[in-house]
């Protein structure tokens, strides 16, 4: 079986573990976000997409859910003393080499897919990570300040998140996302799926992103696998991140059939829900013409996130029988 999920960081890699541990026979490939990238001290660094390779390479710290286990902060002292910021974006060492070895390869002329293919040999991953494009696309966010003209400004998604921890958000941009194209092996990766995954990560910021690249949406919505999203929203607010802001930016309310209706029937074949807080949820999903079902989608244990992604592989089957 060929399995192509589209993810994010934290959410996405999580969900991705426990996806090989109920299909640990299945061809994974794995579309990151690269919206979230930024450039830090002449660095390239790719959150997202390093989420994913230290979650499932087994480097990830744990309780953060991002970032190195044993990781020391030599260089960020280092700087700090030096009083070169920014301070709010602290780089572990171990990090940093990541950052290193990838900016050097981009100064080398290497695409962005061949950096992370090589990233990823050195954690021999299970799975393929590709970026969802070779081009520059970053997410900016806009936000209120009273200081700028037109009252409003737009700053990155990093600095949005991590500086200042969420503020209301006006609006979502995807610079430079109009220019890019899917990375090579993306639209393949999509075409030749068994079955397509939108795991439990933010459906603006994260997939939204990966889907703002031209073609690749349409590729998802005419892909003849069947497509199933876990809902990243439950009981009315996001598990973790700040989903809700960005939801209210796109006028999208935040509950877990309202993100289905902005994914689209159009788009998604299935969809679940979580069956403690969004049980009736479910028939507003299947009157916008998508197939749900309600189903525990707390990631508390791996043992409740593969049973997740379990779920949304008998979905998939029960909607590719149905259209057998």
């Amino acid at each position: 079986m060929r399995i192509t999920a589209l993810a994010g960081g934290v959410g996405g890699a999580r969900f991705l573990r426990g996806l090989l541990a109920a299909a640990p026979e299945a061809e994974v490939t794995v579309v990151g976000n690269v919206g979230d990238d930024m450039t830090m001290h002449g660095l390239r660094i790719c959150p997202d997409l390093d989420t994913v390779m230290y979650t499932l390479g087994g480097g990830i710290h744990e309780g953060q859910g991002w970032g190195r286990d044993g990781e020391t902060f030599g260089v960020a002292e280092e700087l700090k003393a030096y009083g070169v910021g920014p301070d709010w974006f602290t780089l572990g060492d171990k990090d940093i080499a990541t950052h290193l070895v990838r900016t050097q390869m981009l100064g080398a002329g290497y695409p962005l897919s061949a950096v992370t293919e090589a990233l990823c040999t050195r954690w021999e991953l299970p799975v393929r990570l590709l970026p969802s494009t070779d081009e520059r696309v970053e997410t900016h966010v806009v936000i209120d300040d009273a200081d700028a003209p037109g009252g409003r400004r737009a700053v990155h998604f990093q600095e949005y998140w991590v500086r200042m921890h969420a503020p209301d958000a006006r609006a979502i941009v995807s610079v430079g996302a109009e220019n890019a194209k899917p990375a090579p092996g993306v639209l393949e990766a999509v075409a030749e799926a068994d079955v397509i995954l939108l795991p439990p990560s933010n459906p603006v910021v994260s997939i939204g992103t990966i889907l703002q690249i031209p073609g690749l949406r349409q590729a998802v919505a005419g892909a003849a696998a069947p497509v199933v999203g876990l809902s990243p929203i439950v009981g009315g607010g996001p598990v973790r991140g700040m989903a809700d802001k960005v939801l209210a930016a796109v006028g999208v309310e935040v509950s877990a059939a309202a993100v289905a209706q902005h994914y689209g029937a159009g788009l998604l074949d299935g969809w679940l829900v979580d069956a403690d807080a969004d049980a009736d949820a479910v028939a507003e999903v299947e009157a916008a013409g998508i197939a749900c079902r309600a189903v525990p989608l707390l990631m508390s244990s791996p043992e409740a996130t593969r049973a997740m992604a379990q779920a949304a592989l008998d979905l998939a089957a029960e909607l590719a029988a149905r259209a057998a």
